[in-house]
């Protein structure tokens, strides 16, 4: 049996980060994703009709209409090549495509013969899934068709949407606390699977109230734009960042070693430094950070990590004001 395995996207890491930030996967059946998958499969005339999500080894369906199966494994799966692309994928027959002749999802249940796939896409781009047609006998689709399937994963993208945010902070485009509670636990878990470091900066930025009260929330809200920007641009795409706080940030870093955290602080340190120094900042960007471990045998927990680093940010900070 020949089976061609969808190839993984180029922003693997930051899609799944964004899939797992949105708590969906394995949750109960909602009316909202369910009414449009029930349209979908009424407007087509399909047989099976899904919200299906890609994890990193299985699509697991938000919704179905017309199947009793929960999840597959991604190597066959149609959506995994469906997500790669911009627009609908569509297979026509897939007994006559030699990408899916041999895939057991054609060979046996479902049997699929016609499958149709619009991405569905998290408001940072990253494709999460699809809304999926699936039917036993061949077809295509035509234009008018196209733009109907579009539409409604459309309406997915917007209940998805809806759910992001309240994982998302508005302001930075940063994690809130809550995504940031269950990206981390995720990738602390992944951390100690693999026996890698990990470690946690807890950042708060210096005499933020006297900012505000001396420039307006306006420059308050223009300075925390503004860190959010620095540290999305100095941290890596596997580390986890949010605002957790007013003024306060955090970041996991992954898989990172004392070597690593003291390059990525001295990468934000010179970030900072080259921010103030442009011309028309009357605002400078001043923080405090504290830093904790978790090594690589040792189980930790994300609230004892966040602990740590608050109580060391707060040293930090206290200490320059004693320097001052």
């Amino acid at each position: 049996m020949l089976v061609v395995k969808p190839p993984v996207p180029h922003d693997e890491t930051c899609r799944l980060e964004t899939l797992i930030s949105l708590d969906i996967l394995d949750t109960t059946a909602e009316e909202r994703f369910d009414r449009i998958t029930r349209l979908a499969k009424r407007l087509f005339g399909v047989s099976i009709a899904l919200v299906s999500l890609v994890d990193a080894n299985r699509q697991w369906f938000k919704s179905k209409q017309g199947l009793d199966a929960t999840e597959t494994p991604r190597d066959i799966s149609f959506c995994g090549h469906a997500i790669l692309q911009d627009e609908v994928f569509t297979i026509s027959d897939a007994c006559r495509d030699k990408r899916f002749c041999d895939n057991p999802l054609v060979t046996s249940e479902p049997m699929i013969r016609f499958y149709a796939g619009c991405p569905i896409s998290a408001r940072n781009g990253s494709k999460l899934g699809t809304l999926c047609l699936i039917d036993q006998a061949p077809r295509t689709l035509d234009p008018e068709e196209h733009r109907i399937l579009r539409d409604l994963a459309g309406m997915v993208e917007d209940e998805i949407a809806a759910i992001d945010l309240a994982t998302m902070d508005d302001l930075t485009g940063l994690s809130n606390r809550r995504g940031f509670d269950l990206l981390s636990k995720h990738a602390l878990a992944t951390c100690a699977r693999l026996k890698k470091p990990a470690s946690l900066l807890y950042i708060d930025l210096d005499r933020f109230k006297d900012i505000n009260d001396q420039f307006g929330h306006e420059s308050g809200d223009r300075i925390l734009r503004e860190t959010g920007q620095i540290l999305s641009s100095v941290f890596r795409d596997s580390d986890v960042l949010a605002r957790v706080g007013g003024d306060e940030f955090c970041v996991l870093l992954v898989g990172a070693n004392e070597r690593d955290v003291s390059f990525a602080l001295q990468r934000l340190a010179d970030a900072v430094d080259a921010r103030n120094r442009e011309p028309g900042n009357v605002c400078a960007i001043s923080y405090s950070v504290g830093i904790a471990c978790a090594e690589s045998d040792v189980p930790a927990s994300i609230d004892d990590l966040a602990r740590a680093a608050d109580g060391e940010m707060y040293k930090h900070k206290f200490g320059k004001r004693n320097t001052a």
